[in-house]
């Protein structure tokens, strides 16, 4: 396993690199479809571009079709021609004007320029056949110069100085199928064309052949555009801006339940292109991979959600599924598709996947009449059936048998040809005798991936209970089946942290944690958690800080869970209690903390159960510290009560400076969050305190306290004669009662009878006392330990394991605007 680098390297140094690296930007065709598209996108260019990045651009929106419709118009002598070509005009003009000041009038001239040249195209087109094929190409190639020339020119008077590049005056391709571009030469002629300090807009989708002939990149080109400017260029990072947050599971249009997949590995990423997911194009990325680029997908309509991201990554990115198909396509078999002639027939026929032994190969539709051909040549018979493929897509999925026996399952009431696997061993692929249907690719997306969903854990606070709530995960993590996909990625303290994307190796996560963590500020935590790569992430807070609880509204705005051990939030002024609880349902996030009282004890439960089934709440009351609960359990007498305050701390059971104990703050809170999940609204003044330290006594330091501890002794002993005079005894009894909507609370130090509830308890236990509609007579009482690192532990547990099931089938909505064709 990777070391785990701290957030503050891990921020400062991606921070340091974007200041010096360049990015590329592409931005689609329904990126820039109106106004209010490219309006989006000049403000992503201003939040996430520099000046010497690279901006590569598709064809304003359905433009590209348009352009097809005309050519096509032209070769059938179309009587619609006339009006389509003044359809694009006005459509284009409208845009320019719209958007243009200073610059509109040039790009207007430039525009009708470039309508007599598409007429004079079309012309040739239509008496000339020769001249057909070249004139598709300059015909098509109009919407992008469009497009970066306009995109240029509003940068240019709003943002910065800009330019536009058209990619045919460097880039250089074999041919219009295969596409391999001439690295040596594109880069020679690129660097040319390079101005320093101006934002570069760059064609997609066109380029120029090895004949110096205009050639497109086929459809979707415009992102092998993108990549190939980045390999020119040593890019560190390409962003794909599109109409889809990231790459999914499944093709979301067909499958609703499909989940993004954060980060993806370039093998498993290509395959997934090759094998027809809608976002990659099948080139994307092969410039890329030489290079330490990485590729990411992101939506120009929701710039803020995290995208996907495509690079080297560990076991946790490569444990993702992806379930993908193809129709239209053709089986061939042949006694000629064996051995050495079968692997030529594969390079050659870009075979979608094959079997050189049984002597077959799958190909698209249009590729049938080439292989025929060439199949004649060697004078064999060949069949030629109809077929689609469902495939499963991973990192070496084809090695792990329980894949495939999965696979073998899910297709079980499907009738299947061939069950193959892809070469580089990333995908396993069924050859289906029909077409692959809707309902299919669902069904197979739901076997194989329902379990795949990824939960990222960071641990705040690594004192006493963190320590043993680390040490308790391992066994966890294998006994909850909802803590299967559970990773914990972070160890936080007060000072230092280490993060790892990739996961700590829960079995030795605290150790790993003293030899490695370093100091980080909290600006770097929140960075990183505002970018991680998870389906959720929950955040366990066990400190006792209340700095650390101002940031849950930070964590809810981020769509992070909390898990709190930490009163401070859950007991905050009314206000910020109330604007957290909307802020975390806004941001459909879970907040638990049912060990904010009473440690591992299911007083939060009840509570919850209670109002779920009708009941109203009148009474709650108990002891509800651990610490008060043995001194005053313990304390008869005997000794002074100063003695038995010192034995309690040097045992730890008192907090370092023991007035926090005995001021009841921490009584106080805990009621304040029991009234309020009972569904009540009061703060924390609304609860009388009554503070157990003489009022000398309370400002002083610590240790002054402690060496002036016996000034307690006369108070308590006179409390305790008291009692006992009464054949009671004393506990600090916390009570919160509402009687015809009239609120009652306070936490004080009490006189109790000695048969009392309250009375007879096990030096340290909590008790509660609940009275409700239901609980009149008989009241509902909880009780037992309500501190120690290991109840403690076990209720966080709790938590991790509720939060995780209800986590399990919840589906992020995808936001979709509509993937291109």
């Amino acid at each position: 396993m990777k070391s785990v680098n701290a957030i503050e390297q891990l921020v400062s140094e991606n921070n340091q690199l974007a200041k010096h690296a360049i990015h590329v930007h592409k931005f689609g065709g329904s990126s820039l479809a109106s106004v209010e598209c490219i309006e989006r996108v000049v403000n992503i260019i201003k939040n996430h571009c520099k000046i010497n990045d690279f901006v590569v651009v598709s064809a304003n929106g359905k433009t590209t079709d348009a352009l097809v419709n005309i050519y096509q118009q032209a070769l059938d002598v179309s009587s619609e021609l006339e009006a389509s070509i003044e359809a694009l005009q006005v459509a284009q003009r409208l845009l320019i004007n719209t958007l243009l000041k200073s610059h509109s009038a040039q790009l207007i001239t430039l525009l009708e320029q470039d309508i007599e040249l598409l007429k004079s195209w079309v012309v040739n087109t239509r008496t000339n056949d020769k001249h057909i094929a070249k004139n598709e190409a300059n015909i098509l190639a109009l919407g992008e110069l469009w497009s970066a020339r306009l995109l240029s020119a509003v940068l240019s008077e709003r943002v910065c100085p800009s330019y536009f590049v058209d990619s045919r005056d460097f880039l250089v391709v074999n041919n219009d199928q295969d596409c391999v571009v001439d690295d040596s030469l594109s880069q020679q002629q690129f660097s040319r064309l390079l101005q320093g300090d101006k934002l570069a807009v760059v064609t997609g989708f066109i380029a120029k052949n090895a004949a110096g002939y205009n050639c497109t990149l086929g459809r979707n080109g415009s992102d092998y555009s993108a990549t190939i400017v980045a390999s020119l260029i040593g890019a560190l990072n390409v962003t794909l801006w599109t109409d889809v947050d990231g790459i999914y599971s499944a093709d979301p249009r067909i499958v609703p339940l499909a989940r993004k997949l954060n980060r993806l590995p370039n093998g498993v990423a290509k395959e997934l292109g090759r094998l027809g997911n809608p976002v990659l194009h099948a080139k994307t990325l092969q410039p890329l991979e030489n290079h330490s680029t990485h590729l990411h997908i992101a939506s120009s309509f929701d710039p803020n959600t995290s995208g996907t991201e495509v690079g080297r990554f560990g076991q946790i990115a490569k444990s993702e599924l992806s379930v993908t198909y193809l129709n239209d396509l053709i089986i061939a078999k042949s006694i000629s598709l064996t051995g050495s002639y079968g692997e030529q027939a594969i390079k050659q026929f870009s075979a979608i996947c094959s079997d050189i032994n049984a002597g077959f190969i799958v190909i698209t539709q249009n590729k049938q009449k080439a292989l025929s051909q060439w199949l004649a040549s060697h004078d064999t018979e060949v069949s030629f059936t109809p077929v689609s493929i469902i495939a499963i897509v991973g990192h070496e999925v084809a090695k792990h048998g329980d894949v495939k026996a999965r696979f073998k399952r899910a297709l079980k009431n499907y009738q299947t040809m061939h069950l193959v696997s892809s070469t580089n061993e990333h995908s396993l692929i069924a050859v289906l005798p029909h077409v692959c249907t809707g309902e299919t690719v669902n069904n197979v997306h739901h076997d194989m991936t329902k379990d795949a969903r990824h939960i990222g854990v960071v641990i705040a606070g690594v004192g006493n209970i963190g320590e043993r709530f680390i040490e308790m995960l391992p066994a966890q993590m294998d006994r909850i089946p909802a803590l299967e996909n559970v990773h914990l990625v972070g160890l936080v303290s007060s000072k230092k942290a280490i993060i790892s994307r990739d996961g700590i190796d829960v079995t030795q996560a605290y150790e790993l944690f003293q030899k490695e963590a370093t100091p980080y500020k909290t600006e770097d935590l929140l960075s990183w958690l505002a970018n991680h790569p998870y389906d959720e992430l929950i955040v366990v807070d066990i400190t006792p800080s209340e700095d650390f609880s101002l940031l849950y509204q930070e964590f809810f705005e981020k769509g992070i869970h909390v898990i709190g051990a930490n009163k401070w939030a859950a007991s905050s002024s009314t206000e910020h209690y109330n604007q957290l609880l909307n802020i975390a349902k806004k941001n459909h996030c879970l907040w638990l903390g049912n060990t904010t009282v009473g440690a591992g004890l299911p007083i939060n439960f009840a509570i919850d159960n209670l109002l779920e089934c009708g009941d109203s709440i009148k009474e709650i009351s108990g002891v509800f510290s651990g610490t008060l609960s043995w001194l005053f359990e313990t304390y008869d007498g005997d000794v002074p009560f100063s003695e038995l305050l010192t034995l309690a701390l040097s045992q730890g059971i008192t907090e370092p400076d023991p007035r926090e104990d005995l001021s009841g703050r921490d009584v106080q809170r805990k009621l304040l969050i029991l009234a309020r999940l009972a569904g009540f609204e009061l703060a924390l003044e609304d609860i009388d305190c009554q503070n157990l330290v003489p009022r000398p006594l309370q400002e002083i330091s610590t240790q002054e306290f402690l060496d002036n501890v016996e000034q307690l002794d006369s108070y308590f002993a006179d409390k305790l004669e008291k009692a006992n005079s009464q054949n009671g005894c004393i506990r600090y009894v916390a009570a919160f009662t509402c009687d015809n909507n009239k609120i009652k609370a306070k936490v004080s130090l009490e006189i109790l009878p000695k048969t009392d509830a309250f009375a007879n308890l096990t030096p340290g236990d909590n008790i509660f006392k609940i009275i409700s509609q239901c609980y009149q007579d008989n009241p509902l009482i909880i009780r037992g330990a309500g501190a120690g690192r290991d109840v403690t532990s076990a209720g966080l547990h709790s938590d991790l394991a509720i939060i995780c099931k209800r986590l399990a089938h919840r589906k992020q909505p995808v936001k979709l605007k509509g993937i291109q064709q």
